[in-house]
């Protein structure tokens, strides 16, 4: 009776990280599906409910022992949706769907700059699944798509708090896009925040600046979250011309 039992158990602990994968899939469908539609506010919310799921679901499947090969599969397809697709769609509907009012070539240019966005992710995904164990993971070579989605998306809801319309920033719309794209191609490095004390005990900055976040998302918001995306965004480059500089005065 215990074997009986216990088998249902092990294949529902099994599905856990798959369904919240699942979760995640459904929150970009929705993001795109609000974008289409006009609802620029859930579609936003709905880009970073799925980046919710994406962090959870990886950690649950190593705390439960159900880690696979397909679920590792599973979640790239899905974040493909997710932080690929959608944040693309989302700038598009927003902002660069307004380039048809300038002419057929620069409607044309609108939606080629959300192409190369979710065609910069889906490189993205394939060479960091290829490079899985064979680099440092205290960094990611390239931006995260979830960094890169947050960083479209929390413009857009940022900007339309602000009241301003997509299509009057549709030329700093198509910048974002194409700059988020881009990075998440190249080689430079973002902090993956995987290399902090795993123990009790953590940095007092580290509290420091969980505190300065929780304050910044609580009285801003949206303005808060594309404050931060911004930061961080900026952070890989900045590293990049620091280590340049560093390196050419070594040389001289």
């Amino acid at each position: 009776m215990n074997d009986e039992s216990a088998a249902p158990r092990g294949r529902g602990i099994y599905l856990l990280p798959n369904l919240l994968t699942t979760g995640g899939l459904f929150a970009g469908f929705y993001a795109i599906l609000a974008a289409a539609s006009g609802n620029f506010e859930n579609a936003c919310i709905a880009v970073f409910v799925a980046g919710l799921f994406d962090g959870i679901d990886g950690r649950v499947a190593r705390l439960t022992g159900t880690t696979s090969e397909f679920g590792v599969q599973y979640d790239s397809l899905a974040d493909l949706v997710s932080f690929g697709m959608a944040p693309s769609l989302v700038m598009y509907h927003w902002a660069l769907v307004g380039f048809r009012a300038d002419g057929p070539v620069l409607a044309k240019v609108g939606w080629a700059a959300a192409f190369l966005y979710a065609a910069c992710a889906a490189l993205r995904l394939a060479r960091f699944n290829t490079q899985v164990g064979s680099t440092d993971k205290r960094w990611f070579i390239g931006l995260a798509s979830p960094a890169a989605a947050g960083f479209v998306v929390s413009f857009v809801w940022a900007m339309n708090t602000f009241g301003y319309s997509g299509q009057g920033l549709r030329w700093l719309a198509l910048v974002v896009t194409v700059v988020a794209g881009l990075l998440m191609v190249s080689r430079i490095r973002f902090y993956s925040f995987k290399g902090l004390p795993k123990g009790d005990r953590v940095p007092f900055f580290v509290m420091a600046l969980v505190v300065v976040t929780i304050a910044v998302l609580f009285i801003a918001q949206a303005k808060g979250l594309f404050a931060l995306a911004l930061l961080y965004v900026a952070s890989g480059p900045a590293l990049w011309l620091w280590s340049r500089m560093r390196r050419r005065k070594a040389a001289e």
